[in-house]
């Protein structure tokens, strides 16, 4: 029954992933958590993410923000990222993964969901269907501790690599091939 939390990949962060290559492959629109996936939670965007959607962007591929948080917290994040998003997500309750889709107007097939939990993100887009890329939580260098669910987390991912026909699903995603 742990399956249904396996991601269809697993990267290091949202800057390993070969976005042209996503674009290749037939996907049209990128879905992204913010918070722990983009940047510490709370905080702003950085030079770097802003810079990571204009490339995206530049692809070809749409993006959407689909986050647990309020209006107020996205707005605040978005300020130099032209994305539309969803607030108040409740995810991973399916109905906001498919208002997306509608949002973004393209097909399930055409979309990869990028987050750092597999309790929203991840088993969200697993119910609906849509192919999913896990990346490693953001955590500050001197950060020990951390909460239950991310022990669970680390129990399912333990599971997760030794499945290894739950891995690579996607394809080879991984900025240069690695």
């Amino acid at each position: 029954m742990l399956k249904q939390f396996y991601p269809y990949e697993y990267v290091e962060s949202v800057f390993m992933i070969d976005y042209e290559k996503l674009y290749t492959m037939g996907y049209r629109g990128v879905i992204f958590d913010i918070d722990n996936t983009l940047v510490h939670h709370g905080e702003d965007s950085t030079k770097e993410v802003d810079e990571l959607f204009r490339v995206i962007h530049q692809t070809g591929l749409k993006t959407m923000l689909l986050s647990n948080n309020c209006d107020e917290r996205i707005e605040s994040f978005i300020k130099n990222i032209d994305s539309p998003f969803i607030s108040d997500a409740d995810k991973p309750n399916v109905m906001n993964y498919l208002k997306a889709l509608d949002m973004l107007d393209i097909k399930i097939e055409e979309a990869v969901m990028i987050g750092d939990q597999v309790f929203t993100d991840i088993l969200g887009a697993n119910k609906c269907g849509m192919d999913n890329i896990l990346v490693k939580y953001l955590r500050y260098e001197d950060e020990k501790k951390i909460g239950i669910k991310r022990n669970i987390e680390k129990f399912i991912l333990h599971s997760y690599n030794w499945r290894k026909s739950y891995q690579n699903r996607i394809g080879n995603i991984h900025k240069g091939g690695k």
